[in-house]
């Protein structure tokens, strides 16, 4: 089974690695141009938040809108492309437990969003001076969020039919989302109905977490910052198991 898992790892590292400049350079293209339009252009005007320059709140929360679109980019198309391509026939035929696939393809998410994560990081420290407040809480939160997002778009690769279909739950609801989940601001500035429809974003205790590792701030208890995410974690890890194991969408007939 370490075989397989290993061999399923390397493939999907070999994968996104192969077209870096599609895979790692566009994200750290965005950042700069968000940097530049919302932390130069705009932080001037807006001051400080929660007493935090405007320019160092926002940097959190890019990084971790590009762990949360890379993880589930990945596992978004390479499975679906197994499908598309007929190679996810040889898998069926091994003697690879399906836990195994699963584990293996949400680890290539984890480590294109851990790749992808730190390019963008390493170039925002040229214009920012990054300061870390927690590196334990960072790393846990990038974990988690990685973990759930990379099988979010497991699952929406097992459903997905046409290259459309992989392309419409980030661009109408992670996108969304993320810019919902406080990341160019602070929920405690909106009105009671919407502070508390946040309450229902899992991306806000992510983005509130992270944030809390990198500036010492946070809005929400820790403990159900992590809370959310793990146990949706394990809801999409059953899942996308289940999927698996009933060959919806998957098994030829």
């Amino acid at each position: 089974m370490w075989i397989a898992y290993k061999t399923i790892v390397i493939k999907e590292i070999l994968r996104f690695a192969r077209i870096w400049v599609q895979t790692i350079v566009p994200p750290v293209i965005t950042t700069s141009l968000y940097l530049l339009i919302f932390g130069g252009l705009m932080g001037g005007r807006i001051g400080q938040m929660q007493g935090i320059d405007y320019i160092n709140f926002i940097v959190p929360g890019i990084i971790l809108m590009t762990v949360i679109m890379q993880s589930y980019a990945n596992t978004v198309s390479s499975f679906f492309m197994t499908k598309y391509n007929n190679s996810f026939e040889e898998l069926l035929v091994s003697t690879t437990p399906n836990w195994i696939i699963l584990l293996g393809f949400v680890s290539g998410g984890i480590a294109r969003g851990f790749c992808v994560g730190l390019a963008v990081t390493l170039t925002i420290s040229f214009f920012v001076e990054i300061k870390i407040f927690s590196l334990l809480i960072i790393a846990a939160t990038f974990l988690l969020t990685s973990i759930m997002f990379a099988l979010a778009g497991f699952i929406n690769a097992v459903f997905a039919r046409t290259f459309d279909d992989i392309s419409i739950i980030p661009n109408f609801v992670l996108l969304p989302l993320t810019y919902l989940g406080g990341m160019f601001y602070s929920i405690d500035i909106l009105p009671s109905f919407w502070r508390g429809l946040s309450a229902f974003n899992p991306i806000y205790y992510m983005m509130d977490a992270f944030r809390l590792g990198f500036l010492g701030i946070g809005t929400v208890e820790l403990w159900k910052a992590f809370l959310v995410p793990f146990s949706m974690i394990i809801v999409l890890a059953i899942i996308a198991n289940t999927l698996l194991n009933r060959g919806v969408s998957i098994k030829t007939e």
